[in-house]
């Protein structure tokens, strides 16, 4: 259940916290990534899958996409936003929908192969917002702790 938006303005997060959840958020993707490899191991015989496979990179990518998508959707933190008390939402405080997930998620890939740049757009925009939220209109903003209490 999520607690109602807050009736102060939020405070859109930084650089740091966020590549500080980023970092968070990878080791638990690879994490999930090992899990959803060794789903596929009964289907390969125990044979390792052959790296640049594009239906394996396909899965993988979608499989990066779900795990995203969901904490996003579903609460708008990531174990790593989580951790740094960051939310993405709304500009109005609700809750993002898959359209916007996939479109954020689809960004932020743009803006890693672009050595970062969509992430450092964030150090220039007044509202410290990077491609991915200009793209996908939402917003990553810093939660209290006590919105992470009452959000459990």
């Amino acid at each position: 259940m999520n607690p109602a938006p807050s009736q102060t303005p939020p405070v859109p997060a930084g650089l740091l916290p966020r590549l500080g959840a980023v970092f968070y958020d990878s080791l638990l993707l690879l994490a999930v990534w090992f899990c959803a490899t060794a789903i596929l191991l009964p289907f390969t015989h125990g044979e390792a899958l052959r790296a640049g496979n594009p239906l394996y990179t396909s899965y993988l990518f979608m499989v990066s996409f779900f795990f995203y998508g969901w904490f996003w959707v579903r609460g708008g933190q990531t174990l790593g936003l989580r951790a740094w008390r960051l939310r993405v939402q709304r500009p109005d405080g609700r809750p993002i929908t898959w359209l916007q997930a996939l479109l954020r998620f689809l960004t932020a890939m743009v803006s890693w192969a672009a050595l970062g740049l969509g992430f450092w757009w964030i150090l220039f925009d007044r509202q410290k917002r990077g491609w991915h939220d200009l793209y996908s209109e939402t917003v990553t903003v810093r939660v209290s702790k006590d919105y992470l209490r009452s959000a459990r």
